[in-house]
């Protein structure tokens, strides 16, 4: 006689196990994301789209999984997945921790100049309307980040480049519903300007 074990008695472990088991394929589906752009496998611009999407996801659902089984999770389900631990641990895509400006975003100079000049602004804003909490400014960042990346005219060490850079990953170290305080908010706001400024000033002579 076979006996059904069940690995939940009520609603809310059920939901626990589910999260934990969208935690494990998130995992599982950014290791193989890593490998295939290692191997050259998957382009810059499909790269960047589906990892920002699967950290996304893992910010997510990390949130509804209890601190004491997200702090052990790899060792207790055995996952091995030494890219996707150091992807998490960044927070943003290989293409933006290293400045990879190929296959990021397709298109003319002059449209991902728009499109960087656009973010700027839109992220420059975004601060000065007190929006500071991790959850918005991510993304703005990010988005940011990637457009200053698809900009060849820039010198590949634009000095900016590495800076916004270590903002996403302090970002990347708090919860989404933390906030910036006021001092950080003045140090970013000042960055921001300061490389808008810099940004005309490196592509004014190639107009």
């Amino acid at each position: 006689m076979e006996t059904t074990v069940k690995l939940y008695a009520t609603s809310a472990e059920r939901e626990a196990y589910e999260n934990m088991a969208a935690l494990y394929a998130i995992i599982v589906s950014l290791e193989y994301l890593e490998r295939a752009f290692a191997r050259d496998s998957a382009s810059a611009s499909d790269y960047t789209a589906e990892c920002n999407k699967l950290l996304l996801q893992y910010k997510t659902v990390s949130q509804m999984v209890s601190a004491d089984e997200l702090g052990g999770f790899a060792t207790k389900y055995r996952l091995n997945c030494p890219a996707a631990a150091r992807r998490l641990e960044v927070g943003i895509p290989s293409t933006v921790e290293h400045s990879t400006a190929a296959g990021v975003q397709s298109g003319s100079n002059a449209k991902n100049v728009a499109k960087a000049v656009q973010d700027f602004i839109t992220t420059m804003n975004a601060l000065n309307m007190n929006m500071r909490s991790v959850d918005k400014l991510h993304p703005l960042l990010s988005d940011l980040v990637q457009s200053i990346n698809a900009v060849s005219l820039l010198p590949a060490d634009f000095k900016w480049k590495p800076v916004f850079r270590d903002w996403l990953i302090r970002l990347n170290q708090m919860k989404a519903s933390d906030e910036l305080d006021d001092d950080q908010v003045r140090q970013l706001i000042f960055e921001i300007d300061q490389a808008h400024a810099d940004f005309y000033n490196v592509l004014e002579p190639a107009e």
